[in-house]
């Protein structure tokens, strides 16, 4: 690498809604910086990005004072605020969340406690209540959190990147990395192609712990994908809006729920079952290499002994549609088997520590001339515009410091 000669200022890694906010935040913030983005697929927004519920979230779940909780109550006004200015599908229809059994109860209390410390907006309902947002939902009590909204994210992704003004790379997959402090970073692609930056910013997701280690920097964790698989409902008309179980908060995950799209449909699911691949969207996609990878991180092995009892509840919910459409009638008693159609699955890109841990908040790290993404699976389409000021700020932070 000869010092001197780049093709941008800010190399960024992944082209999802975070690599593109980023490239966003990063022109607004400093308008003449040059940013490329380098896209392993052939167009934006292929995997997380664009395989979800399109939710946007109002922030309800996640610990005060966390990165999530923090971003997804700004992100879900901003996210709206831009869908409108930009003409993207998008609705505030509102959502329940609703408790089942007894044992729900104290849980579904605390839900609400911790919405209100988050700034949000919640309504208590008993069980009569619930039939004036949901007439064919069932349950003890839930909460209406009107603040939680839906959208098209891979428009919005779109959007971000055509107004970012940077020089959008598709079919770029990354392969090697040559990063030297004094001088910047050098990108190699598997199409031969060689793309050189001063600082490198990693947003790849289900990759970004082999693009940190490509890097020269040890993350300290593993992405452990998860398959989300979904079902759309056959009747429709059953659900008016978004419904919700009461989460168990030992997991990231929310559970099986109903979520009415921008288009009409309704999504069920997702459950959460390990993939065989990090694109692994369903069973027959088997990849041996990062399987081991997957197998030789101690985490796995230590997450797996802590939590096999709900790992084995999904795996059955995966392969028994009687086991899924039991999961959605406690919500919804009178959805039958046949009303559940396969839908597109995702994969959720889950960071594990060491010692089993499942990455709960948003992980951002930096190292020299690179700042590196590593935990930013849901809600971070809904918090992507704060999420992509914060990891500008620090890459341009990292860039003025490369040129003194």
């Amino acid at each position: 690498m000869r010092a001197g000669v780049y093709d941008c200022d800010v190399l960024v890694v992944g082209g999802g809604i975070v690599g593109l906010s980023t490239a966003f935040a990063i022109t607004r913030a400093a308008p003449g910086t040059r940013v490329t983005v380098l896209e392993k697929e052939p167009g934006p927004a292929r995997h997380q990005t664009g395989r979800n519920s399109g939710v946007v979230h109002s922030g309800i779940y996640y610990r005060p004072g966390s990165l999530k909780a923090r971003y997804a109550v700004r992100g879900a006004a901003e996210m709206i605020k831009f869908c409108s200015e930009y003409g993207i599908p998008h609705a505030v229809p509102g959502k329940l969340i609703v408790a089942t059994e007894r044992a729900e109860l104290p849980r579904l209390h605390a839900l609400a406690q911790r919405g209100r410390e988050n700034g949000i907006a919640v309504r208590e309902l008993g069980a009569a209540q619930i039939a004036e947002y949901e007439p064919e939902v069932r349950g003890l009590a839930a909460i209406q959190v009107a603040a939680t909204g839906i959208c098209d994210f891979v428009a919005v992704a779109r959007r971000l990147g055509e107004a970012s003004g940077a020089e959008l790379r598709h079919g770029q997959d990354v392969v090697r990395i040559d990063r030297r402090p004094g001088r910047g970073v050098a990108v190699r692609t598997r199409a031969g192609d060689i793309v050189r930056g001063k600082v490198l910013v990693n947003c790849a997701g289900l990759h970004c712990d082999r693009i940190a280690r490509l890097a020269g920097d040890e993350p300290d964790m593993r992405i452990v994908p998860f398959r989300g698989e979904y079902y759309e409902l056959a009747r429709p008309g059953l659900v008016n809006g978004l419904v919700y179980p009461v989460p168990d908060p030992a997991f990231p995950f929310l559970g099986v729920h109903l979520t009415r799209g921008v288009d009409g449909g309704v999504h069920v699911g997702p459950n959460a079952v390990p993939a065989l691949a990090r694109e692994g969207y369903r069973w027959g996609v088997v990849r041996p290499r990062e399987i081991a990878t997957t197998l030789s991180w101690p985490g796995t092995w230590h997450m797996a002994r802590r939590h096999w009892r709900y790992g084995a509840g999904e795996l059955r919910r995966s392969v028994s549609r009687r086991a899924f459409t039991a999961a959605v009638r406690r919500l919804l008693p009178v959805v039958r088997e046949d009303d559940l159609v396969r839908a597109p699955a995702g994969v959720r890109a889950q960071a594990v520590l060491r010692d089993g841990t499942l990455v709960d908040d948003f992980l951002i790290k930096e190292g020299p001339r690179a700042v590196h993404v590593l935990n930013a699976p849901s809600p971070a389409a809904t918090a992507s515009l704060p999420i992509g000021r914060e990891v500008a700020r620090r890459a341009l932070t990292a860039l003025g410091e490369a040129g003194r």
